[in-house]
């Protein structure tokens, strides 16, 4: 009997298995998972280790992989980030190494806070620069092409600078409608900029091309309008800049300025990841949690993740040369909400708070751990010598990091599980994917079971925080608030997942976009991307 839900089936036969030139499916669900192991295995023994948590469920790599491996394609990672200097030959090869990477199934994330801002001058042309949000444009409308002809949507992170002259223009950039439909934005805020928005104080605006003061203004002005227009259209999201930088591993290599699309995986410019998630849903036995096979599991996924680095094809030569030489992985968690249901657990509790502290940490022991030996037996990631592990007295380590929390959006529909560390939807809801199909989803109510507008905001913001704790890279989670929600509780969540040392915050108020992934059946309206 088959593992697969009829959801899956269907997301399966619409965009992973494979097809001939007429455009007919040539293989089965499991030969798919067979066509995988095979290609990311070293050996026989991995290769049945590979094929069998993936046949149960029990693990899943991300899109690309799933996809692309065995086939000419090869590019089997999910996130990137390609870096933009000020200049138009750097921008607009940042707009080809894009189009080449969405074209492979990968997703893109910028920051633009190096580009001049609107109306400085540009020396060769004597004419006036057009601005940041003007160039995301091009690579918006470039995405658009690339997509329509793509298996998976083209997806992009832009991010500026709290200090840069343009900040205004860029956090409402996404108001009027139907514009950068194929960016998230984010603005880098600093530990300096949410002190002076708590004490109201004013920040500097700086040019990036001179690097001087240009103008003083109101953080609480800035803050204020971030919070009105998350409130109105789910954009901007926040990155805390110096807390992701406090945390990276390999601080002698530069700043990290940018992270992929859904913000859990930040990376240093040319910089490429590869995801994959433990389904926790099916990490339950005789009513309680497996840990043994918790273990398990979290070690076949590092030597999985890990060999994926290898047999990888990289879209362009210096994406490859850098990953290599840090190997990052990016192992994470899909069921979770529905691991706590099987459980009793309710998700807005503090039980569930301290079961996801303990299960990621129990993740993160066991792949550090795997991480050590392989870097043993294969040897350490080329730049260790740099690295935090180094520091730290590790005796050896074969990734720069290891965990990510990602939203799984399409792995948790043919896993059958809820994504990532998202609380339910809703006990019936809508999904649409590529193409227009719908998939509905329904579960049973139980004393236990808590749909996401039924949670309070700050316990999607304090479980956001928890995994964060034991999580190298980090968190993706949507912090969904009712339609009735005031941008007091915009506000208020920012405010709290700063202070809980989160490395970024998305909030979506129901209903603030015309069109989204998700919709709760009885209503239809549309809901937030996951």
């Amino acid at each position: 009997m088959s593992r697969f839900s009829r959801n899956a089936l269907t997301v399966l036969k619409k965009r992973y298995l494979l097809r001939d030139n007429k455009g007919k499916i040539v293989e089965t669900p499991d030969q798919l998972l067979k066509r995988v192991a095979k290609t990311v295995a070293k050996s026989e023994t991995e290769k049945k280790q590979f094929y069998e948590v993936m046949r149960n469920l029990e693990f899943l790599p991300n899109s690309p992989t799933l996809m692309n491996a065995g086939t000419d394609i090869g590019q089997l990672s999910a996130c990137f980030v390609i870096p933009i200097h000020d200049s138009l030959e750097s921008i607009f090869e940042a707009v080809k190494d894009m189009a080449l990477i969405q074209q492979s199934g990968g997703g893109t994330g910028f920051s633009f806070s190096r580009l001049r801002p609107k109306g400085d001058v540009v020396k060769t042309t004597h004419g006036v620069a057009s601005g940041p949000v003007s160039f995301m444009h091009v690579f918006d409308e470039t995405t658009e092409i690339i997509k329509q002809g793509g298996k998976r949507r083209g997806a992009n992170m832009g991010i500026l600078s709290v200090n840069h002259l343009d900040i205004l223009e860029f956090i409402t950039s996404k108001r009027a409608g139907e514009v950068l439909r194929n960016f998230n934005i984010s603005v880098a805020v600093t530990d300096e900029f949410m002190k002076a928005v708590r004490k109201n104080k004013k920040i500097d605006l700086i040019n990036p091309r001179t690097k001087k003061k240009v103008r003083r203004i109101s953080a609480k002005k800035i803050f204020d309008l971030i919070v009105d227009s998350a409130w109105r259209t789910g954009d901007p999201g926040l990155i805390f800049i110096d807390q992701i930088n406090r945390r990276h591993s390999l601080r002698p290599l530069g700043k990290i300025e940018a992270t992929n699309p859904c913000g859990e995986q930040p990376l240093l410019p040319y910089e490429s990841c590869n995801l994959g998630s433990i389904n926790l849903a099916r990490m339950i036995k005789n009513g309680g949690l497996d840990w043994k096979k918790l273990k398990e599991t979290a070690r076949i996924a590092v030597h999985f993740l890990d060999n994926v680095l290898d047999v990888n094809k990289y879209p362009l030569p210096h994406i490859e040369k850098i990953t290599k030489a840090n190997r990052k992985i990016g192992l994470g968690v899909m069921g979770f909400a529905e691991m706590l249901i099987r459980l009793g657990i309710r998700y807005d509790t503090k039980e569930a708070l301290e079961l996801a502290q303990k299960v990621m940490r129990v993740i993160q022991a066991e792949g550090h751990q795997a991480s050590i030996e392989l870097g043993k037996k294969r040897g350490s990631f080329p730049n260790f010598i740099k690295s935090v592990w180094r520091k730290k007295r590790y005796p050896a380590m074969r990734n720069a990091t290891v965990t990510t929390i990602a939203p799984t959006g399409s792995i948790s529909l043919i896993a059958g599980c809820t994504s990532g560390i998202e609380p339910l939807f809703s006990l019936a809801f809508t999904k649409e994917v590529l193409g227009g199909v719908r998939l509905i989803q329904k579960y049973k109510p139980s004393r236990v079971t808590v749909t996401t507008f039924k949670i309070k905001p700050e316990w999607h913001v304090r479980m956001q925080a928890a995994f964060q704790k034991y999580t190298d890279n980090a968190v993706s989670k949507t912090i969904n608030l009712p339609a009735k929600a005031a941008r007091r509780d915009v506000r208020e969540a920012f405010l709290l997942a700063h202070k809980l040392k989160c490395k970024g915050i998305t909030v979506y108020r129901y209903g603030s976009k015309p069109k989204q992934v998700l919709y709760t059946e009885d209503s239809g309206e549309p809901c937030c991307e996951i």
